[in-house]
């Protein structure tokens, strides 16, 4: 049954269950904010709190509550919420530890959660070991302890499986408005899914922010982000902690190149969540999100009084992935009018300090940078500080902005070089007049990046199938066949026992060929292969080399332009990751890869391939003929169809390497390992 938490989020009536400082805490915390709502603590002996009465035990509070918060021990919890539930409460949160979180240290932590599942029933509730949740919208906090959020009529949401982190986003001073920060605790019942759909439900919310160390639950993870598209609103994510797929897959290549977080990087860029990688960064992404949404484009101009600046603007936006289109010749216009002849006219401009103060100068200056094909016009302004200096004379600055915006329509961004130089105050300012003030130039230009790729389309759902218990290397020329069946183009081939066979059948097969020991994961470290062997004698004296008996014989393809890894690991978190990159003996070390998620559509394979530094070779490179791109894609294709024909049991599969030639793309080698078990 799907949780409904609009009770519990939005609440007329809370309850108070304890008598702890964190108790008190919540009712006067909902005091301070404004609560024009019921609050009704529950103790049994206790006559008063922060003013208000005092009520016995659950049955004798007035109504069912629409959210409480129990703050009691872990068993007196499991009680309460079975009170709740007979009541038909809204929701609770459960502040208590010891549950499934102290299982290592508490054999009873696990049965105590599953106690408080059965005792909640249908009745939603968020944690235990849950810090509670504050809805600055409505006054509505069930949070026990300090925060720097205020009342606010619109903003954005944010959830985090920290409570730490929850606290130190609440004391942010970057003019931010926040509407729910809530805290999922071990997500028991209520994962981060359920709340992100409860919060994006609230026509209030404008963005949505995660901080992940875990995917909940991967379907509901996926209806989250097709909710937020039809919703049209973004979601920004910072995911910490690594994915176990390493501790599971450790015989391919694909696997270290995959690397142990690229699971949840692929599920986040399919679904169209922007993954930042630090919490300043978090908070600009939300706030340009939520004062302008998504940007069309990379296309930025930045202005600022400094060179130096605007060298930093243009090298930083360079590694962002921003782009300065250069000054028409309007612009230029416009802008010789407004700065005179000893200002060189670029974007990023260094407009100098020639006209400072002169108010409608600057307005003229910001006005003719804005051009209509760019996402945002960035203004690069410090303030000083107030406490030792007097900030006085960059008022100018900001009524110019102001001036330029409402002339041009356009949207402009104020960004300050370091963080700590933007005053809140400047920075509501802004806000009030539609200019998005930025906290940090980095932070900033990642921000517009970020923006500008989190705009969602509709994805297939991520494919899904059991794991291998004791997986088992395939042997080679079996993988290969079986691969086959799926449309994978394979040298002609035959295995073999011994040497004279192993010479037997390279002669039926044609010289030159490839021999190749079996048994052996990965063959070219180990000796295992033989290349370009144009004789029999060439052939047994390679066979009797190998420290194996058995082989397999090949066909020796020639014309190679390109070698490519095409890979497939079950990631137990994310479904199974698709990996393709620059292959050969050397993949490792030139680490060029990009990784997916099955099912790929063929068109993001080919976005995907020509994102790789090897691009340029696969296209031709300094004379030379260009791969068969079409074949490439057949040989993805069919690998992802193998993984998708398996009920359960793959553990991963590897070409490497894929040989790409003018026309053709044929698998060399191929490691396969499956499930060997039965029921």
């Amino acid at each position: 049954m799907k949780a409904d938490l609009t009770r519990l989020l939005q609440p007329r009536s809370i309850a108070v269950v304890g008598g702890g400082a964190w108790c008190r805490a919540i009712v006067a915390q909902c005091q301070k904010m404004g609560f024009d709502g019921a609050i009704w603590p529950v103790h049994p002996s206790a006559d008063t709190m922060a003013g208000l009465p005092v009520y016995r035990d659950i049955a004798s509070l007035p109504a069912a509550p629409d959210a409480t918060f129990i703050g009691v021990n872990r068993t007196a919890t499991v009680d309460i919420a079975a009170q709740l539930s007979a009541r038909n409460a809204g929701g609770a949160v459960c502040f208590a530890s010891g549950f499934m979180e102290a299982q290592a240290e508490d054999a009873e932590g696990m049965d105590h959660q599953a106690a408080l599942l059965r005792a909640a029933g249908d009745m939603p509730f968020l944690g235990p070991n849950c810090y509670g949740f504050i809805n600055l919208l409505d006054g509505a906090l069930l949070w026990p302890d300090q925060h720097g959020g205020k009342r606010t009529d619109r903003g954005v949401a944010i959830i985090t499986q920290s409570s730490n982190i929850a606290i130190n986003l609440t004391m942010q001073s970057r003019a931010l408005p926040l509407a729910y920060v809530v805290t999922a605790g071990n997500q028991a019942q209520c994962g981060i899914s359920d709340i992100g759909m409860a919060v994006l439900k609230d026509p209030r919310v404008t963005a949505l922010g995660l901080h992940i160390e875990g995917i909940d639950d991967l379907r509901k993870f996926e209806a989250l982000a097709e909710y937020a598209r039809q919703m049209g609103k973004q979601i920004v994510a910072i995911k910490v902690g690594k994915s176990v797929q390493a501790q599971h897959a450790t015989v391919s290549h694909t696997a270290s190149l995959a690397g142990q977080d690229a699971g949840a990087g692929a599920l986040l860029r399919r679904l169209g969540i922007a993954r930042v990688a630090d919490l300043p960064t978090f908070l600009e992404t939300l706030k340009l999100l939520h004062m302008a949404g998504p940007l069309d484009s990379r296309r930025i101009a930045t202005i600022s009084c400094s060179g130096g600046e605007a060298s930093l603007a243009a090298d930083t936006g360079l590694d962002a992935g921003l782009q300065f289109p250069p000054l028409g010749e309007e612009q230029k216009t416009a802008l010789r009018a407004a700065l005179g002849p000893r200002v060189a006219l670029a974007n990023p401009l260094d407009y100098h300090t020639y006209i400072w103060r002169d108010v409608p100068a600057m307005m003229a200056t910001f006005a003719a940078m804005a051009d209509p094909g760019n996402a945002i016009t960035l203004l690069i302004v410090d303030f000083p500080r107030s406490d030792r200096c007097d900030p006085s004379d960059w008022d100018c600055v900001i009524e110019a902005v102001i001036g330029a915006a409402e002339r041009t329509g356009a949207r402009y961004g104020m960004v300050s070089t370091l963080p700590e130089l933007m005053p809140e105050s400047v920075a509501e300012t802004l806000m009030d007049h539609g200019i998005i003030p930025f906290c940090g130039l980095t932070e900033a230009l990642n921000a517009c990046a970020h923006a500008a790729r989190t705009s969602p389309v509709a994805a297939d759902p991520v494919h899904i199938a059991p794991p291998a218990r004791v997986p088992a290397l395939i042997a080679e020329g079996d993988a290969k066949r079986l691969l086959a069946e799926h449309g994978l183009r394979v040298p002609v081939a035959q295995r073999c026992q011994g040497t004279e066979a192993a010479v037997q059948a390279a002669t039926r097969i044609g010289y030159p060929v490839v021999l190749k020991g079996e048994g052996i994961a990965h063959k070219t470290e180990a000796g295992a292969v033989r290349l370009d062997l144009g004789s029999a004698e060439a052939v047994a004296a390679a066979a009797e080399a190998m420290s194996v008996d058995s082989f397999l014989v090949e066909e020796m393809v020639n014309g190679t332009l390109a070698e490519l890894l095409v890979g497939v690991v079950h990631d137990p978190a994310h479904g199974f990751i698709l990996t393709i990159g620059a292959g050969g003996t050397a993949a490792e070390v030139l680490d060029d890869t990009v990784s997916l998620l099955i099912p790929a559509a063929q068109e993001a394979v080919a976005q995907a391939i020509g994102s790789l530094r090897i691009a340029p070779l696969l296209r031709g490179y300094r004379g030379k003929p260009a791969v068969a791109m079409d074949r490439i894609l057949d040989a993805v294709m069919a690998v992802q169809a193998f993984v998708m024909a398996q009920e359960g049991g793959l553990q991963e599969v590897e070409i490497n390497p894929l040989l790409c030639t003018m026309d053709d793309a044929i698998a060399a080698d191929a490691l396969l390992r499956l499930d060997q078990t039965k029921d």
